[in-house]
């Protein structure tokens, strides 16, 4: 699968998932834009890639939750990289805790990158794909929002919608030449599963259990399955959700 002349922009692309989803296009040919709130990461990392892989990479600062930002950001994508054919809305956040226990605070913020912040990147990438009539959306969803997860109700929340809105979005663009899926990771080891271990070593130990492969997914396994989604072999391929998590989910 090769993505030689098309341009990429991967939101959160700085750490775990996101860094190796954009390692993965970068091999794959793609010129990728890495967007992170935390912009001197994102450009460090696009350095290395660009070293590696012999791809064209990119770096910005970006927070996804504000709308001016990304489109300042998108611009400047534009301007160095060239029109955005590949969207990868991975950007996201979570806190593990009891709803009863969370706060309003908390709800709104992760509402307001994981879902507000996958529509509004979209939004400002949207145009431009359907003026080249081109275009692939891959959503990082999570199996969170397809069964739902205890400790993580409002993520669960905001994952089960960036499935509906793919699926959505999905029937609006079809004659469009773009497509847009979803891929939900299950477990995997990141930044959020350390989560799970603080909040209980037990939890985490059950989890490992539960997965049929009895291993926990790393975001290199993530990755292919964008890329498959990012790709010309998966252009008769629209508004699906897509689960890589050993098996812990089947439907």
């Amino acid at each position: 699968m090769r993505l030689n002349g098309r341009t990429a922009l991967v939101t959160g692309a700085a750490g775990g998932i996101g860094a190796a989803i954009s390692r993965h296009l970068a091999r794959a040919g793609a010129q990728v834009a890495l967007a992170d709130l935390d912009g001197d990461a994102a450009r460090k990392l696009a350095g290395e890639l660009a070293d590696t892989t012999g791809s064209r990479v990119a770096g910005y600062a970006m927070d996804v939750s504000v709308s001016g930002v990304v489109a300042d950001v998108v611009g400047a994508i534009e301007t160095d990289l060239g029109g955005v054919d590949i969207l990868v809305n991975n950007a996201g956040i979570d806190r593990i805790e009891r709803f009863v226990e969370s706060t309003e605070p908390t709800w709104q913020k992760i509402v307001a990158v994981n879902y507000l912040g996958t529509v509004i990147v979209t939004r400002a990438i949207l145009d431009g794909m359907i003026e080249r009539r081109f275009g692939r959306i891959i959503n990082i969803g999570s199996d969170a929002g397809r069964v739902g997860s205890s400790g993580e109700v409002v993520y669960s929340g905001t994952k089960g919608a960036v499935i509906a809105f793919a699926k959505a979005l999905a029937r609006e663009t079809a004659t469009k030449g773009i497509t847009v899926n979803t891929v939900c990771p299950g477990p995997t080891d990141t930044a959020l599963l350390e989560q799970v271990a603080q909040a209980g070593q037990g939890r985490f130990d059950a989890l490992s259990k539960a997965v049929p492969m009895k291993r926990i997914g790393t975001p290199d396994d993530v990755a292919p399955a964008v890329t498959f989604f990012a790709s010309d072999e998966a252009a008769y391929i629209t508004g699906q959700t897509l689960s890589v998590s050993g098996g812990l989910t089947m439907s």
